[in-house]
């Protein structure tokens, strides 16, 4: 498995394997209201082919209970496969992945994924509160009630006065709020998110990579996140899985230790600057060669 261990990083990004990048000021973590929303993934030696097309080469990685890990990588590399075979959307070629111990079809039977796609995939005909409310409806039969309430979870991204309306009558950054609010309704342990604001605009892109950290903070939600985005990669992440081109393997793990809660003054930082340099550095390293897999 690809974990590093050496010391904070004095700010030099040109090596970055096996540094950690963070603040050195203690700030308190956020409560858990929710520690029943953990859960743990493992991916040993996964590769996937497609035909004659190599799309993955061997790929392991470990993630942690309540961490939040990006996948970094060049267009082609096949972060949404690799993501999707963590679903049990796609069967591996070789290797193994296991959630909590069992296998990703368990953990879909159990209610235990929650996927985001590019696209919200608002159902036109259903208002902003019932589209909210949509996987509830669907997974009544999985059990225990959730820990936030949908109406409370669009109160919190700002969309109170919008549950009756309609998705024509949203802009792209409010409905994307609301596939937000749909998964975290849910309460699924992992949240596996597949460049879900790669369509925005970037100052809307930067407000929901804030909202999806003041979501996802007091909830402790495992997050998988893939994302072209080394902004979005820097502020979000525990740890960032940096990926080669086609056949995609990861070159590099780097870990991110600014302290949470994150807020948006963050990014303002040399240290946010440093890290998305030494970040820019790794991805341009592993984007030679040729991709035509997402």
């Amino acid at each position: 498995m690809l974990r590093p261990t050496a010391a904070h990083d004095n700010g030099v990004a040109a090596t970055i394997r096996r540094q950690r990048f963070g603040h050195t000021d203690s700030v308190a973590a956020a409560p858990l209201r929710s520690p029943r929303v953990a859960a743990r993934l493992e991916l040993t030696e996964v590769s996937k082919r497609f035909g004659d097309l190599d799309a993955l080469a061997p790929v392991s990685l470990s993630v942690d209970q309540g961490e939040v890990v990006t996948l970094l990588g060049p267009s082609g590399c096949g972060k949404t496969t690799l993501l999707r075979l963590i679903a049990g959307l796609e069967t591996v070629t070789a290797g193994t992945i296991t959630i909590d111990g069992g296998t990703p079809a368990e953990a879909r039977r159990r209610k235990r994924i929650g996927f985001v796609p590019q696209s919200p995939a608002l159902l036109p005909w259903r208002t902003v509160g019932q589209n909210a409310r949509l996987l509830l409806e669907i997974n009544r039969r999985a059990g225990n009630a959730p820990s936030t309430s949908a109406d409370d979870l669009l109160a919190e991204v700002g969309l109170s006065d919008f549950t009756d309306a309609y998705p024509h009558e949203l802009s792209g950054g409010m409905q994307q709020r609301v596939g937000l609010v749909r998964a975290f309704a849910l309460d699924a342990p992992i949240l596996l998110m597949d460049e879900p604001f790669a369509a925005l605009d970037e100052m809307t892109r930067e407000e929901m990579r804030h909202l999806l950290i003041r979501l996802r903070e007091p909830l402790g939600t495992t997050v998988v996140f893939v994302t072209h985005s080394i902004a979005e990669a820097a502020f979000l992440s525990d740890r960032v899985a940096v990926m080669s081109a086609r056949p995609g393997r990861i070159i590099d793990v780097v870990d991110v230790l600014f302290p949470h809660p994150r807020a948006a003054r963050l990014e303002d930082t040399d240290e946010f600057f440093h890290l998305t340099t030494a970040l820019r550095d790794a991805l341009r390293a592993g984007s030679t060669g040729s991709a035509d897999l997402g």
